[in-house]
């Protein structure tokens, strides 16, 4: 899957082919998911084709094109996952300048807007609104800088910003959580007690779990926040095993709603939950069983969703283009809406997390 996107995508990441790139998460994720089969294989093409693509975005002073601070954009941080690995490969010539352009990235999570309870706004335009999303946007960037630049304070917040969202946004009688929360109650996806809004979304839990994961990897095994994220982990994979489907292994657009006329099986949150389930499982911080749930949710995905091409090239159907809240036209939050989102095939982030829920499905069977 990751040589048939390099031949989709020979030069940069534009979402559509031909079209120059801009900066954002799609791209930052895809970045990330070539990382780990270029760690898989040790193949030079595959980091020669990340820093090629990433140089198009990185200007000669270090500056980030096609990024604009001021957004405030969660979204924007994304990418810098990859900035951080490229500046500590020996060799590399331009490492001072993916620094500098990480170190923007880190300048504004330090001024992003945030609620009273210190949780990131999701972007500028969102106020007083955190969305699961964020934390798979911008927490394993924090949490990877903080480390290297040995940032404690860094990692306290980054370990803050999960459990805000375990206080505001997890259901406790499901176990699952709402795509988002708005502090001020003002928005009318937001009931006006909890503040959240009113259905599980599958790729937003999606990023959720990825985020919790990934974060792991970073947060010290002494930190006094790391048996809460480990427990958020081991809260949420039995809910998750609960709402696979049966059938196809697979999950639902709609993550509790999987019997409701128009709710279908959605490629991304699918390849997330395997992700994190695998990836948990074959580091110790799930039972072994969830490995077993991974890989037959993996097996539903490749029978349903994955097809080969005429040219030879693998492809990915199935996954929802967008799904959001508030903004013009407006997105309230309901099931409607959520169904109303058209499938896109060849998604980037469906294929991105694809390849990374591949590589972990793999590495989960050879120890």
């Amino acid at each position: 899957m990751a040589d048939s996107f390099m031949q989709w995508y020979p030069d940069s990441l534009g979402l559509l082919q031909n079209k120059a790139a801009r900066w954002g998460y799609e791209q930052g994720l895809l970045l990330k998911a070539i990382e780990r089969v270029w760690q898989r294989t040790g193949q030079p093409k595959y980091l020669a084709y990340i820093v090629r693509t990433i140089d198009y975005s990185i200007g000669a002073d270090g500056s980030i094109q096609r990024y604009t601070y001021q957004d405030f954009s969660l979204d924007n941080i994304n990418t810098g996952r990859t900035l951080l690995t490229l500046m500590q490969q020996p060799g590399l010539p331009r490492r001072e300048q993916y620094r500098q352009a990480a170190r923007q990235l880190h300048q504004q999570l330090v001024a992003q807007p945030r609620t009273p309870a210190g949780g990131f706004w999701h972007k500028q335009r969102y106020p007083q609104q955190m969305w699961l999303d964020g934390l798979y946007m911008a927490e394993p960037f924090a949490a990877e800088y903080s480390v290297l630049t040995n940032d404690a304070a860094g990692l306290d917040d980054v370990a803050k910003q999960f459990a805000l969202v375990e206080k505001y946004l997890r259901d406790p009688k499901t176990g699952l959580y709402y795509h988002g929360y708005d502090d001020s109650r003002a928005q009318q996806w937001a009931d006006k007690t909890t503040g959240q809004s009113p259905n599980f979304w599958g790729r937003g839990l999606g990023w959720y779990a990825m985020a919790l994961v990934d974060v792991l990897d970073y947060l010290p095994k002494n930190h006094p926040q790391r048996p809460a994220l480990l427990q958020d982990l081991r809260h949420l994979a039995p809910a998750l095993v609960r709402y696979q489907d049966a059938a196809t292994g697979g999950w639902y657009q709609v993550l509790d709603q999987g019997q409701r006329a128009g709710n279908y099986i959605e490629t991304s949150a699918s390849c997330m939950f395997v992700y994190a389930l695998a990836k948990g499982a074959r580091l110790g911080y799930l039972d072994k069983k969830f490995g077993q749930v991974a890989r037959r949710g993996y097996a539903g995905i490749v029978q349903k969703f994955v097809q080969t091409e005429p040219d030879g090239t693998l492809a990915l159907t199935g996954t929802v283009g967008v799904g959001g809240l508030g903004g013009t036209p407006y997105r309230d939050g309901s099931y409607a809406y959520y169904l109303s989102e058209p499938l896109k095939k060849n998604d980037f982030k469906g294929v991105g997390s694809f390849i990374m829920a591949s590589v972990e499905v793999e590495m989960l069977a050879k120890p």
